[in-house]
């Protein structure tokens, strides 16, 4: 099974595939990583890390369709995480990797935004990795990525959860629909997971 785990920065995309990793077991990518090594070894691979997520997304969609492709196939699991999975790229694979694959993207309401952009959102992006923020999104350029987000996702008729007041009770109502989506699609019974705490 194949986990896309997308939406916008800052998120929790990266805790939660990490909480993923240690509750199933299942390996996990950040499409960061992808990105970054894709310009590091090739400055000229077509992209620039201070592109626009969709303009990243569509450079890396092939590669990271031929990683989900390749793992359905081997029938291995694999968490794939990131702001650049585009979700009508994820619709456009085919019924065999479709059946095969869990995708959900994450945001934040208006009014969340509005509360807590200081004091939350942006305290607790670092909560996994460290990373450099100098050039991290403005209030306004932010609430328009996440407006933008949700869009796309509309479009495309993708799973969206929406933070609106309670980030930890709202975000484990995801984990147990990951959970349920799993156990949907039919895993073996020793694999099935335990609730997630």
């Amino acid at each position: 099974m194949v986990i896309l785990i997308g939406g916008v920065g800052y998120a929790g995309k990266t805790l939660m595939a990490q909480n993923l990793l240690e509750k199933y077991g299942y390996p996990y990518l950040s499409i960061d990583h992808l990105k970054m090594g894709l310009y590091r070894a090739n400055f000229e691979c077509g992209f620039t890390p201070f592109d626009s997520a969709e303009d990243i997304g569509e450079k890396l969609w092939p590669v990271l369709k031929g990683m989900i492709m390749t793992a359905v196939e081997n029938k291995q699991n694999m968490i794939i995480e990131g702001v650049y999975i585009l979700p009508r790229r994820v619709n456009e694979l085919e019924d065999e990797y479709i059946e095969n694959t869990i995708s959900l993207y994450l945001g934040f309401s208006q009014g969340y935004i509005e509360r807590r952009f200081q004091t939350e959102i942006l305290r607790y992006r670092c909560v996994i990795e460290s990373r450099n923020y100098e050039n991290s999104n403005t209030f306004d350029e932010y609430m328009a990525e996440n407006r933008k987000q949700k869009e796309l996702c509309r479009q495309a008729n993708a799973n969206y959860f929406e933070i609106d007041s309670d980030y930890q009770k709202e975000i484990s109502q995801v984990y147990t629909w990951i959970d349920n989506e799993l156990i949907k699609k039919q895993l073996p019974p020793d694999i099935i997971p335990k609730n997630f705490s």
